[in-house]
């Protein structure tokens, strides 16, 4: 799989991919296993917990920096970094969420925060869009608006460039890697929510609240076996896990998911709530525990991927 930037034609590898090497760079960083670790297919990415703001987003921002903060996956990319202990591959952001997010399309804009028309090819009404979260986020976690100026389409071409397209040209590496030594790969894509939505998730199962959600694209993104292996053992750790509601999975578990092709993708939404001060977006002592699990379940993949 590779990105195609539709105003050039030309594939999201070569030369323009300012990347500084093939397992770092200022958009992203890898983790390979570790010397002496069973290798596996799996590959855990967290494209939110980038904290990384250039000086061009801050000088034309109209709010503090801490509030376009609040949208990161905080401590997220610190649950996963042990994975490399059991095999896995970890890949996390360099940038910002605010700054471009890349759980979205990279032609996801507003054409109402840029001064210059935007090319045809740029996604301008979606439902992501309407409600100010495309690839260039109009609106912060309280609904101000970030930035003071309208932006020059130049300066989202630029973030597409140096932030998206080099982690997502990264994460097809490593899948193809994956799917190379192993015949298939295993992409689970980390993120966190606001204890809000988490709290207002309502099913028969379990009443009012949850503490993690699994998207798979309602069964599209990855295989069956995935979903109910990764459901069973954090409910069996004690959590309160749903399905596909409210979260079933962005840009990248769409985009990668191709169980028919044994590329198998789910995205795990974990409630911030067990881990974060979201006032003062400390980390708490449920960090600690938060880890334990997400190591437990690190392990039951890197034992059982063969059988999903």
């Amino acid at each position: 799989m590779t990105l195609i930037d539709p105003a050039r034609g030309k594939t999201a590898t070569g030369p323009e991919a300012p990347v500084s090497g093939p397992d770092a760079g200022p958009a992203f960083r890898i983790a390979r296993p570790a010397a002496g670790a069973a290798r596996t297919p799996l590959i855990f990415a967290s494209p939110h917990s980038g904290k990384v703001y250039p000086a061009e987003m801050t000088e034309a921002m109209a709010v503090a920096e801490d509030q376009v903060r609040r949208s990161e996956d905080a401590f997220v990319d610190r649950l996963i970094a042990s994975a490399p202990q059991a095999g896995a591959s970890v890949i996390t952001a360099g940038f910002g969420r605010a700054y471009i997010d890349l759980n979205r399309d990279p032609w996801e804009l507003d054409p109402a925060m840029f001064e210059d028309e935007l090319p045809p090819h740029v996604q301008g009404r979606t439902a992501r869009v309407a409600a100010g979260l495309g690839a260039i986020a109009k609106l912060a976690g309280e609904g101000q608006k970030i930035y003071a100026r309208k932006l020059r389409f130049e300066e989202a071409r630029t973030r597409i460039e140096t932030a998206h397209r080099p982690y997502h040209d990264a994460l097809t590496r490593l899948i193809g890697e994956a799917c190379s030594a192993h015949g298939t790969a295993i992409l689970i894509d980390w993120h966190s929510m606001p204890s809000a939505a988490a709290k207002g998730v309502v099913t028969p199962r379990h009443g009012k609240g949850c503490d993690i959600v699994l998207g798979d694209r309602f069964g599209a993104a990855c295989a069956p076996g995935l979903t109910r292996l990764v459901e069973k053992t954090l409910e069996e750790l004690d959590y309160r896990v749903v399905r596909n509601a409210p979260y079933a999975g962005g840009y990248t578990t769409e985009f990668y998911g191709r169980p028919g092709r044994r590329v198998h993708a789910l995205q795990i939404e974990i409630d911030r709530g067990l881990y974060l001060n979201e006032t003062t977006l400390e980390p708490t002592e449920g960090l600690a525990r938060l880890k334990e699990s997400v190591e437990r379940l690190t392990a039951v993949l890197a034992e059982s991927w063969q059988g999903i």
